[in-house]
């Protein structure tokens, strides 16, 4: 189950810095209210943590450029000031330039 951040509200709805973390089930609904203290709260957006994901070898080897170009993607990388050249994939010019 993931965890939410939730910012408590003061009585004009805006943020007062005191947050707290809540882990709830994704079909959930977000709290309105501080399951403690009732006050009104909301939740915060929070980035996505993928490094745990992709840390170790076996995660990383799904980014290779021979199992991108299995699954179908064309992968480009820089090779000069302007230039990019495609290393994974079939589709799509050999390389770009910025000319």
């Amino acid at each position: 189950m993931p965890t939410y951040v939730y910012e408590v509200l003061d009585d004009s709805g805006e943020g007062t810095g005191e947050f707290f973390e809540l882990v709830q089930p994704i079909t959930d609904e977000a709290l309105t209210t501080h399951p403690e203290t009732g006050r009104p709260v909301r939740r915060v957006p929070q980035a996505f943590n993928i490094a745990g994901k992709w840390s170790d070898l076996k995660s990383k080897s799904q980014l290779s450029n021979k199992n991108l170009e299995r699954l179908g993607f064309t992968k480009y990388e820089k090779r000069g000031d302007g230039y990019m050249e495609r290393v994974a994939g079939t589709k799509g010019p050999r390389s770009i330039s910025a000319d």
